[in-house]
């Protein structure tokens, strides 16, 4: 063998050894310049593709591109490949964009990649145009191509044209599938990501643990446990091994659904637990009230030596916050700044005054808010404020907060509702009617609330004074017979917040037909005495039902559990897992 051959086969079996790390890869490189092996465009090809795996500066990456003499289509390819699967899509679109100005003809591979780069920095506009190459060039059915513009599509929030590339797949594979599946979920339309599973389970279409994570990720924002449960069954019967991102999804399913002591057991059975794992069990405790189990996993994550992020911080002080665990959240405060160096975010402080506000501690509250914000205090931060002052009847300094809300957000609803009904709880009805009138000069209207109950792997909506379901009438009927009962074992309703313009018996018909009591009132029609109830509620529960819920657990002998727009409610015996602590 030549020397120039004998040099070429050490440079190429030392990148080999080398691999993906770049102090070895640094060193392979100066050794090439020094044989006069840096001009060979295979190696140099070889070690560019293994940097960009390494996480190499954009810089070096660069350098070593323009240094490679004779660039060619699979070069190019290569690298925008490399690029893409190393996180560095900007490099990866650079490349696409020389390689066309060389005259240069993209593969199928080339445009998957650089559509993969579109998705990963949302570049709706750039993606169209590969799309349009795509489309030039004859890769319009080609089936790699496609499911790469349904995934960009999907990320990208384009979801109509997402799902006209799906549908005009004639064979579609898992990964098209599933890029469909997470578009919509991630998008906030998990029914549809379900829809497109079952559509998945039709076509006969194996899922993959990716199917699974996106799909109970879909469980999670409906509370849709009777499949979620179905998923893990099928996970464990088909073997499919529970990594990270997988147990991760199951956690946050079966919190989210109402089955914490699921979730934990999920969790203990995990060989190996990242951030988020823990974050997502710390979360799901606190989402339950179970604020000292929250506090007791942050403390076994800390002492696995796994560090907490800011989102960990989030979700422990949270939990305190709906456990009235004060000390303890402020010394989670205090840890996170002197133990980790993390600089609190806007949601670490709304955290704070919310837990201080529940507990009634209103002037460290405010003193809060005083001397640990600096700036301009977010509107979320006032939000939780004014909350506490509705809480504990704090009308003079409710007012006060309520002016720095409204300055910073005039157009918000809900601010709006939630003056009222500190006006309405300290029984001033002309402030009421001020406010009301505000909203509607601005145009502004209370968001409308809704029940969601899963019976028979069918969801069931309701609204408040719901007409449109087809058993309206038997529904109504039982409501009345309910309401007597409920009565009878001294339940009183509490029409506070309802107009005042009312009089009392209309106000105690309004509070009546709440989204969540039709919603309960269906569930103990059509489910058996032994079966728990299930509902997912988009707004704060109001008062009177949270009051009502703890009567007909007992006169059911029914467990009741209600997930509304901050916590879990699990009502058993005339009881609240929330203690009233809401």
């Amino acid at each position: 063998m030549d020397p120039i051959s004998r040099a070429y086969s050490l440079a190429h079996r030392s990148l080999v050894r080398a691999g993906p790390h770049l102090k070895h890869l640094y060193q392979v490189h100066a050794h090439m310049v020094v044989t006069g092996q840096h001009r060979s465009t295979t190696l140099l090809t070889k070690l560019l593709t293994l940097s960009c795996m390494a996480g190499c500066t954009s810089a070096y990456a660069h350098q070593l591109f323009v240094s490679v003499p004779c660039k060619d289509a699979f070069l190019y390819t290569t690298v925008i490949r490399a690029m893409a699967k190393s996180n560095l899509p900007e490099d990866a679109l650079h490349s696409y964009s020389l390689m066309l100005g060389s005259g240069l003809a993209p593969s199928s591979f080339t445009l998957t990649a650089s559509i993969k780069a579109c998705a990963d920095l949302a570049m709706l506009f750039v993606g169209r145009a590969v799309h349009s190459h795509a489309v030039t060039r004859g890769f319009r059915s080609d089936r790699f191509v496609q499911a790469a513009l349904v995934a960009m599509y999907g990320k990208c929030g384009d979801l109509i044209t997402a799902r006209q590339v799906f549908d005009e797949m004639p064979e579609k594979s898992v990964i098209a599938w599933n890029a469909m599946i997470a578009g919509y979920e991630q998008n906030g339309l998990a029914a549809e990501a379900v829809v497109i599973y079952d559509n998945m389970e039709q076509a006969r279409v194996e899922p993959d643990p990716a199917t699974m994570v996106s799909v109970l990720s879909a469980c999670s924002q409906l509370g849709a446990l009777d499949l979620g449960e179905r998923l893990h069954d099928l996970i464990l019967k088909k073997g499919i091994a529970i990594s990270l991102t997988l147990g991760t999804a199951l956690i946050d399913m079966y919190a989210r659904c109402g089955r914490v002591h699921k979730a934990r057991a999920v969790f203990d059975k995990m060989q190996q637990k990242n951030v988020v794992a823990w974050t997502a069990m710390i979360a799901g405790y606190g989402m339950h009230g179970f604020g000292l189990e929250a506090v007791q996993v942050f403390s076994e994550m800390r002492i696995s030596e796994t560090r907490p992020n800011d989102v960990t911080f989030i979700a422990v002080l949270s939990a305190c916050a709906h456990a009235g665990l004060v000390s303890h959240g402020l010394d989670a405060f205090k840890c996170m700044q002197k133990d980790y160096y993390l600089k609190p975010r806007a949601e670490h402080q709304v955290c704070m005054v919310d837990m201080l506000g529940r507990a009634g501690h209103l002037e460290e509250a405010v003193q809060f808010i005083n001397t640990d914000i600096q700036g301009e205090v977010p509107a979320a931060v006032w939000t939780a404020m004014l909350g506490a002052c509705k809480m504990h009847n704090k009308l003079e300094l409710g007012e006060e907060v309520a002016e720095h809300l409204l300055q910073a957000e005039p157009n918000n609803s809900g601010h709006y509702v939630l003056l009222s009904n500190l006006y309405a709880a300290a029984g001033r009805t002309d402030k009421v009617e001020i406010v009301r009138s505000m909203m509607k000069s601005r145009g502004l209207k209370k968001q409308p609330g809704y029940s969601l109950i899963e019976i028979g792997n069918q969801a069931h909506l309701f609204c408040m004074g719901d007409r449109i379901h087809p058993e309206t009438m038997e529904i109504h009927a039982e409501m009345e017979v309910l309401m007597w009962k409920l009565r009878e074992v001294g339940y009183i309703p509490e029409t506070d917040s309802v107009l005042h313009e009312l009089e009392e018996e209309e106000r105690e018909v309004a509070v009546m037909f709440h989204s969540e009591k039709l919603a309960v009132v269906y569930g103990l029609m059509k489910t058996s005495h032994e079966k728990p109830i299930r509902i997912l509620k988009n707004l704060r529960m109001c008062s009177d039902c949270h009051t009502a819920m703890k009567f007909v657990s007992v006169i059911s002998e029914r467990e009741i559990t209600i997930r509304d727009k901050h916590r879990f409610h699990h009502f058993k015996q005339g009881l609240c897992s929330c203690r009233d602590y809401w």
